[in-house]
């Protein structure tokens, strides 16, 4: 089955544009020149990746998303005209999955929503693959069910966006080694760009604060990435600053 992606922008040679380019890769493709618009039809008939600018009549981007939040963890990119840490940092702390600032490639683009729609699938199990031998993944106070797609800490239920999840089990099934910032980008979002190191630094920073309450902590190696540790058995007092942005 074709995904549906919905799109919101009201420049419409933008809005037309990445319609074409996502067509031509087998896409169903509905666009909007409001997000007010596109909330509305989400809200009776979602789709399966949003493109959501910030800008727009009505309520802006960041509205939007917080509502789409409110009820559905379905994969948002914002699109933006401005070029700011502040917009930057909002749509990530809100729950968007990526970011990209205008003037863009639509190639791109495109790339990342197939990274994303491909990552989407492997987290709902639609992919084809075999199950996960390993069904359920356990750390300190923190349980994943891979069959379920149910994650808990200290047995009440922990809500996590489709990066906060691959991220948390990604580290829970290397929990006995460092990993670094090139392979989260690789494994989790799918390819090294410059904005790229900016989602994973803030998607680990977000999912920072979701476990701060947790026995399990992820700490920052310096100049590398990261690691999970428990804060029960750790010998030392690691580092838990954000440790963001660090090459």
């Amino acid at each position: 089955m074709n995904k549906l992606i919905y799109i919101a922008d009201d420049d419409d040679n933008i809005r037309n544009l990445l319609k074409t380019f996502l067509e031509r890769e087998g896409f169903h493709v509905t666009g909007f020149s409001t997000g007010d618009k596109l909330f509305e039809v989400f809200s009776h008939s979602p789709a399966d990746l949003i493109i959501l600018d910030v800008m727009m009549p009505g309520h802006d981007g960041f509205f939007i998303l917080k509502e789409i939040r409110k009820t559905s963890n379905v994969p948002i990119i914002m699109l933006t005209a401005k070029d700011s840490d502040t917009d930057y940092i909002q749509g990530l702390d809100m729950g968007s999955d990526d970011y990209f600032t205008k003037p863009f490639s639509p190639v791109k683009l495109v790339s990342k929503v197939k990274s994303i729609l491909k990552r989407q699938e492997e987290i709902t199990g639609k992919t084809g693959d075999k199950p996960d031998n390993d069904a359920v993944y356990e750390f300190a106070d923190i349980i994943i069910n891979r069959k379920t797609k149910e994650t808990t800490m200290s047995g009440k239920p922990l809500p996590l966006t489709p990066n906060e999840y691959q991220l948390l089990t990604y580290l829970i099934s290397n929990r006995d080694r460092a990993v670094s910032r090139a392979e989260l980008l690789d494994k989790i979002w799918g390819y090294e760009t410059q904005v790229e190191t900016r989602v994973a630094d803030d998607t680990v920073k977000r999912l920072r604060k979701k476990i701060s309450k947790s026995n399990a902590k992820i700490s920052t190696i310096w100049g590398y990435g990261f690691r999970l540790v428990d804060k029960t058995t750790e010998d030392s007092d690691d580092d838990e600053d954000d440790g963001d942005n660090q090459d």
